[in-house]
């Protein structure tokens, strides 16, 4: 499954339009109708943050990369925090 298509599942699952998301996000409506048609995985890190933050969950849900929408900071691998 590409990228798009998560989103755009995620988008009707909440019973959110990609017209909503783009009027409120700036991003362009059109990208999404371009999605519908054309899924893909090369979608600009940018716009992913942008949706991520609408909906208010992480970039690795949006990804697929996780079943868990909320958004967890962790510490960096290999950087000692003593450091920071």
């Amino acid at each position: 499954m590409e990228h798009s298509d998560i989103i755009l599942k995620i988008l009707a699952e909440r019973n959110i339009t990609p017209y909503r998301v783009a009027k409120d996000t700036g991003i362009s409506h059109s990208l999404f109708n371009l999605w519908k048609k054309k899924p893909t995985s090369n979608i600009y890190s940018g716009n992913l943050v942008l949706i991520a933050d609408y909906l208010g969950c992480s970039v690795d849900y949006l990804l697929g990369r996780t079943e868990d929408p909320e958004v967890h900071q962790i510490e960096p691998r290999g950087v000692d925090p003593a450091i920071r």
